[in-house]
């Protein structure tokens, strides 16, 4: 059952490894700004980063509580900018936007396990314990 931890390590983390890549596109970055995130291209790419620490910290196992709390970092001010769902006038738009909004806080629940907990079996973490 030990695999079963780390599968759900990978899977957890593949989100923000795989998209944290996008944040150094001109394309996300023109799409932040527009969204009124203030100096986009500063922050889009270093949320980048922090999305990518996180996710390979919560993947591997290493040093996981503080990847799920870099994770955090990145999953709050992305939630609240991105998704602002209560700002939105056109109904599907604010359905969609609701719903990366809710996906976004469910997210938040395992990253703040993940910093409690941190990686268990099978991780670098398990291993410099004992």
């Amino acid at each position: 059952m030990k695999v079963v931890v780390l599968i759900g390590r990978i899977l957890f983390s593949l989100i923000f490894l795989l998209s944290g890549f996008h944040h150094f596109s001109g394309a996300t970055i023109a799409y932040a700004a527009a969204q009124g995130v203030p100096m986009a291209s500063v922050l889009v790419p270093l949320s980048g980063i922090i999305s990518i620490f996180g996710a390979l910290s919560i993947m591997l196992g290493f040093k996981a509580k503080f990847g799920g709390l870099l994770i955090l970092v990145f999953l709050i001010p992305v939630t609240f900018m991105m998704h602002n769902f209560w700002a939105m006038t056109d109904p599907m738009m604010k359905q969609m936007q609701m719903a990366m909004f809710m996906k976004n806080i469910s997210i938040m629940g395992g990253a703040l396990i993940i910093a409690y907990f941190g990686a268990g079996p099978l991780s670098f973490d398990a291993r410099t314990k004992n």
